[in-house]
């Protein structure tokens, strides 16, 4: 199939950036151009003659240019099919055929982005620009769209190439062209329904990144997002689609103890099997790692300082699939990317989305993140005991670390290092009996330990086991009709326990 000519092109973008080799194809080719305001100046300024498109409207730019292409001697001639019908209506009222059509739309959500000046924000919502669009991509089987710079590459080798254009490649921008236009829409929508008070479940990416594989090697899978704005990667082998979902757990957990003392997370399949703080790195990171040395290889690892050269010397020796901090020493990474498949990612922030969402049965649900954090003054003592200042500290670790493990779950603690976990069961108590049996297998002694429930206790057999395997104080949401039962057990056995009020369940 021949390539179909372009005789005629109308311009209008708002980066001139990356125009003027196109401009120059245009020109070798003895294209005819339309265009408006700013670009108008840049492509006369070029060097090529240009048609002003008030010359064709006969209208002048209004309304402090809102409306400079909004015309029917424009969009009749990108709509116009090529047809002896539609042919014959273009010459009766004198309107050109448009064959090529290049727009960059204001820079709206960069606005967003920069300015809370609501009268900046609404004047970067383009409209004439999307209104070409929408008419060219409609229209693809006569006319090219281009609808973004980012486009602009694909235009001149195409050109260049052939002289014009095939049929796949207008279908192909015009694909691209309704991905810009209703991108952008889904940004405009997103800020006046900033509060959600309209019920409409809008999400628009428009970077991806394929992926090796999904969960398993037989599905496919993509990245939709922007991973660069977060992480600077080091080295190492491409992410795979349980690398980002652990890391995302990563981050959440690591954003719990980000601002305090040095603090090492390991997690395997989500779920943190080793968190410890202590006063430097490396005492951290052992400690981390004797929660549980066994599940940590193969996991993911974070850190909320810059990882120092011993550290890295300790870690190097494990096997790990990513390690995560806010910076490396030099030292540090000269060693650790001797190991060419270890992912080593620098994290800019530890920010997480305020919306969460997933596909469920034949839609999607939507909830607020679960960023709630308890902290000491959240804690309403309801035993006659009262934590200790130790056991306060080491309840407010429990929480931290209870709510980022999959339910049912329990915690144990002491001395700010998770000693023991139980997580994903169908009971508490399995929890419960899983955390303690996984304490006594890495060494641990639960005397003077504490322990933290997502949940609340329907009944008071978990705080009774607690008893009996040497825990002293207990952190729990409360709001069990039978709470009292759990109470009553602790004031008779000498137990602390607090209530936050809040549930952390995680599914």
């Amino acid at each position: 199939m021949s390539a179909k000519p372009i005789k005629s092109a109308l311009i209008s973008v708002y980066h001139k950036e990356g125009l003027g080799p196109i401009l120059d194809q245009l020109k070798a080719m003895g294209v005819t151009i339309y265009s408006t305001g700013g670009t108008e100046t840049f492509i006369r300024n070029h060097g090529l003659d240009v048609v002003p498109v008030e010359d064709l409207t006969t209208y002048p730019s209004i309304l402090d240019g809102r409306v400079k292409t909004l015309h029917p001697k424009v969009h009749g001639g990108i709509l116009a099919r090529r047809t002896p019908d539609h042919l014959a209506q273009l010459e009766k009222y004198d309107i050109p055929e448009i064959d090529l059509i290049i727009v960059d739309l204001y820079p709206f959500e960069e606005t967003v982005a920069s300015t809370e000046d609501e009268a900046q924000i609404i004047e970067k919502i383009d409209i004439g620009g999307i209104a070409l669009i929408r008419a060219a991509a409609k229209n693809y089987n006569d006319v090219v769209i281009v609808p973004s710079r980012e486009d602009y590459g694909f235009l001149l080798d195409t050109l260049k190439e052939k002289q014009g254009t095939e049929l796949e490649d207008r279908r192909a921008l015009a694909r691209r062209a309704f991905a810009v236009s209703s991108h952008y829409d889904t940004a405009i929508f997103s800020y006046f329904n900033e509060d959600g008070q309209l019920p409409a479940f809008k999400k628009s990416e428009m970077q991806a990144k394929s992926l090796r594989y999904g969960e398993n090697p037989h599905q496919s899978a993509a990245f939709f997002g922007d991973l660069d704005q977060m992480f600077t990667k080091l080295g190492g082998k491409d992410l795979s689609y349980n690398n980002l979902v652990d890391i995302d757990a990563a981050v959440a957990i690591m954003a719990e103890f980000a601002d305090g003392d040095p603090c090492f997370c390991i997690l395997k399949h989500t779920n943190a099997c080793g968190v410890a703080v202590r006063s430097t790195q490396l005492e951290a990171w052992k400690a981390a790692l004797a929660c549980d040395n066994i599940s940590a290889f193969g996991g993911i690892l974070i850190t909320n300082k810059p990882l120092e050269p011993e550290v890295a010397e300790e870690i190097n020796q494990l096997f790990y699939e990513v390690l995560i901090a806010p910076s490396f020493t030099d030292e540090a990474k000269e060693l650790l990317l001797k190991k060419k498949k270890r992912v080593l990612l620098e994290y800019a922030h530890l920010n997480q989305q305020t919306v969460s969402f997933k596909s469920l049965l034949n839609g999607v649900v939507q909830q607020d993140t679960d960023l709630s954090a308890e902290t000491a003054a959240d804690f309403k003592q309801v035993t006659d005991k009262a934590p200790t200042e130790r056991e306060v500290s080491d309840l407010v670790f429990a929480a931290k670390c209870g709510k980022h493990l999959k339910s049912n779950t329990i915690a144990l603690v002491k001395d700010r290092q998770l000693i023991g976990m139980g997580c994903g069961q169908t009971s508490r108590v399995d929890a419960l009996k899983q955390a303690i049996i996984k304490a006594g297998q890495f060494g641990f002694s639960l005397e003077g330990a504490v322990m933290a429930s997502d949940a609340f206790f329907p009944f008071p057999d978990c705080v009774e086991i607690a008893d009996q395997a040497g825990i002293t104080a207990v952190v729990q949401p409360g709001g069990s009709i039978k709470d009292q039962l759990s109470i009553d057990y602790c004031n008779e056995h000498g137990l602390a326990m607090v209530m936050t009020g809040v549930r952390h369940f995680k599914h």
